[in-house]
């Protein structure tokens, strides 16, 4: 992550413009390690194996991984479907009105 997305556009500006200022002495880090390797390193205390850490621990972490990943193309797949049952349902809805235009159209054109 850049330093400059750390702080808003119009702090960075004020930051940078200060005399002597290095924005190079300021550092993110995420604290987290490399997943699965233990406790407290990349997904905290996970239970016992992620605790032991090691390939237990990163093979776990990978699966865990690999379930939020389905779960979140589940849910993709599940919005996508619906989307288009919305679509499907406003086109209907078109028709039934296009028809009801017709015959109104066709009422007034008798009545004159």
């Amino acid at each position: 992550m850049s330093c400059k997305t750390l702080f808003s556009n119009k702090l960075y500006s004020r930051l940078v413009s200060l005399p002597g200022f290095n924005m190079s002495q300021y550092s993110y880090s995420t604290g987290l390690g490399d997943l699965g390797s233990g406790a407290g390193q990349g997904g905290g205390d996970g239970g016992s194996v992620r605790q032991a850490g090691g390939s237990f621990g990163k093979r776990e972490a990978g699966l865990e991984g690999e379930y939020f990943n389905r779960l979140k193309q589940q849910q993709l797949d599940e919005l996508k479907k619906s989307m288009h049952d919305d679509v499907k349902f406003h086109e209907e809805q078109i028709k039934r009105h296009q028809g009801a235009i017709e015959k109104i159209k066709t009422r007034i054109n008798t009545a004159e």
